[in-house]
Order: C-alpha cells, then structure tokens, then sequence
C-alpha cells in the first residue's frame, strides 16, 4: 500500500506539471487551429535560459522564472507574428502548410541549440535537489513539491487571466468564432500573436519547473512535444480543464508504469493511452466530463 500511494502522489505532482504543458498546447490549437508541434522545442529553449542563468549568476531555477519566461513568451511572439500568422491569414494557404512551419520551427530550435550548446546532458544541482519531505513512510522530492506549487499558481493565474480580464474574454471569443470575434471588434491578428506567446510563456515556464528534476539536452524537446499532444487529445481537443486532467492522468499513468512494470516503459504507457483514446474515446475526457 506504501508503494502504491508513493507512486500515486508521485504522478499527482508530475501531472501537475504536464497540465501546465498541456493548457500551453490547448491555447494554441484553440486560437490558431493547428497542433504547435514546435512546442516542447520552445519548452527546452525556456530550459536552456534558466540553465544559463544558473551558470552564469547561479540564479535559482525557479527563481529564474521571472526572466526566462518573459524570454520564451517574447521568442513566441516572435514565431507567430513573423512566421505563423502571415500563413494563418492567407485563405489559400492550407492548415497542413501551418502545421508543416511548426515542424520546421522545431527542427530550427533543436539544431541551434545543438549547434550552440552541443548534445551533452546537462542537468542543474541546488542545494534542495536531493531534498525529500517524508509524510509518514512516503517521500516526496522537495523540488517537485515546490514545482507542484509554482504550477498550480500558474494555472490559477492563467485562469484568473482568461476569465476575468478582457483579454482573456477575446482570447475565449477568438476560440469559440473567430469572425463573430472580429465582427465585435476584437483584432484577430493581435489575439492570435498574444496566444502563441501566451502558449509559449506557460511551457517554457514548465520547462524551468522541470529542469531541477530533469535532464537538458537538444533533443529533449521531441519528448515533450509528444507528451503534450497526448495530453491535448486525452483531455479533449479546445479544453484547458480538459488539460489538467489529461496531464495528471498521464502523469500517473506514467509513475505507476514505470513503479510497476518497467522504467523503460515509462513513455510507452503515454503513446499507449493516446491510441486507446483514439481508438475509443475520440472526444477525450471531455467527451465524458463535459469539461
């Protein structure tokens, strides 16, 4: 019983950080209608900065959140205004065409970072890293906890953001329709280039939370490009609630996979459960839910 509520809460705290990917992801396909398959490519270039910040000034991680995001959310600006929009506003220019460019962003971002970093494994050491916080016979690792935390009041924020404020207002009216949006006056184009920043803000930022408990290297990327497709689908295409359920399903899935079969099978339980939704629950748990 020990064992299975270590793995239990185990996958709890990671799948709250696969949400936080996740909800990137479903902003992105919500506003601009095309899976972002540059996004975990953006999520390691968010990696990269804080790992640089703690090389350079020795800055915490987690601290490093308040420069390296803003980064990453200017990087996705960027992207969008300069390489995806111009493809996005251009009738005959079909969706697969956009998809294609994100591909090509990803491949970019992977090989600049190899070019200027190598592809060695690198990894960031704090003096809380092999910390643990024992709760009866459990332990649980101090920097996921804290990871846990930082993710959970970003998501609140990022709630807080698109329910209350109006810019999150037109970011849920450009989802929903796009040119009833336009037609009451909210700028398509502005929305859309704010969202893949927005987007890329919240996994970069998942990146950092990651970065203590994880390895760094160019081609980490891909992973989490995949996990967060999974999450997306499992939760339900257009759904960031469906997001936090899909990545914490993932996350204990994953945990209870790697406990109770093998480690090297960590992975293979998400591609796994993508093919079950696929095959039997296309709409996802949204499709259940009605989230």
């Amino acid at each position: 019983m020990e064992l299975f509520l270590q793995t239990l809460i185990g996958g709890l705290l990671i799948g709250g950080l696969y949400a936080i990917i996740g909800i990137g992801m479903t902003l992105i396909m919500g506003v601009l209608g095309i899976i972002n398959l540059a996004h975990g490519q953006i999520m390691m270039v968010g990696m990269y900065l804080a790992w640089l910040f703690w090389m350079a000034f020795g800055l915490d991680p987690y601290l490093s959140l308040f420069l390296a995001v803003p980064l990453v959310f200017l990087l996705g600006i960027f992207l969008s205004k300069y390489l995806l929009y111009p493809l996005i506003e251009k009738d005959s220019i079909l969706p697969e065409n956009q998809v294609l460019m994100t591909v090509g962003i990803g491949m970019v971002l992977v090989e600049l970072a190899r070019f200027i970093f190598s592809s060695d494994y690198r990894s960031v050491k704090t003096s809380y890293s092999d910390k643990t916080i024992m709760l009866g016979n459990i332990s649980l690792s101090w920097p996921l906890v804290i990871a846990f935390v930082i993710a959970i009041l970003l998501t609140l924020g990022l709630f807080w953001l698109l329910i209350k404020t109006d810019l999150g207002r037109s970011i849920r009216a450009t989802a929903q329709d796009r040119d009833a949006a336009t037609l009451m006056g909210i700028s398509s184009k502005r929305i859309t280039i704010l969202t893949y920043g927005i987007g890329s803000g919240l996994v970069g930022a998942a990146g950092i939370l990651l970065l203590p408990i994880y390895y760094l290297f160019p081609d980490v990327g891909p992973i989490f490009t995949v996990k967060a497709f999974v999450i997306t689908i499992l939760g339900g295409l257009g759904s960031p609630i469906g997001a936090i359920a899909g990545g914490i399903v993932l996350g204990i899935a994953e945990t209870f996979g790697a406990t109770y079969i093998s480690m090297g099978y960590r992975d293979a339980v998400g591609l796994v459960i993508f093919l079950l939704v696929l095959v039997f629950l296309p709409g996802g748990l949204k499709q259940i839910f009605k989230i």
